[in-house]
C-alpha cells in the first residue's frame, strides 16, 4: 500500500534538492555511504549491510524517485519537494510503501529519524 509523509522544512529548493538528488547529498543524511555505478544503479549502505535501487524518474527542485531492486515493479519511493502557494513554506513529501499498518509504523519511524538527520543537515 502506498502512504506519504509530510515535513514541513525551513530550506531553499535548491539546498534541499541537492541533498535529495546527489550522492555526496543522500550520504549526509538518508545513508552512511552512497554509490552509483556505470549501470546507474545506487548502493545504499547502512551499517555495513547495504541495498540497491535504481533512479526512475527526477525533475529538478521538483522531485527524485528510485526503485528498490528487490521490490515489485510498480513500487518506488519518492521525495517530492512541494511550496505552499500563499505562505511559500516548503515541505518534503516521502513517498513509500509498505505490506500492511504495522510494517508502515515502522517504515515511517524510520523516515521520522531519517527526516531527523536532514533537518540537521541543512539546518532546518
Amino acid at each position: 500500500m502506498l502512504y506519504q509523509l509530510e515535513y514541513p522544512l525551513h530550506s531553499s529548493i535548491k539546498i534541499l534538492y541537492e541533498r535529495l538528488s546527489t550522492i555526496s547529498g543522500l550520504s549526509e543524511w538518508f545513508a552512511d555511504d552512497v554509490n552509483i555505478n556505470k549501470d546507474g544503479i545506487y548502493t545504499f549502505t547502512w551499517e555495513g549491510s547495504s541495498q540497491e535501487a535504481e533512479l526512475i524518474s527526477k525533475k529538478k527542485g521538483e522531485h527524485i524517485r528510485f526503485r528498490w531492486l528487490d521490490s515489485e515493479a510498480d513500487e518506488y519511493f519518492e521525495f517530492r519537494i512541494q511550496i505552499d502557494e500563499l505562505t511559500s513554506d516548503v515541505s518534503l513529501i516521502v513517498s513509500d510503501f509498505a505490506e500492511d499498518e504495522e510494517d508502515k509504523e515502522d517504515a515511517t519511524n524510520l523516515w521520522d529519524a531519517q527526516i531527523d538527520n536532514l533537518k540537521h543537515v541543512i539546518g532546518s
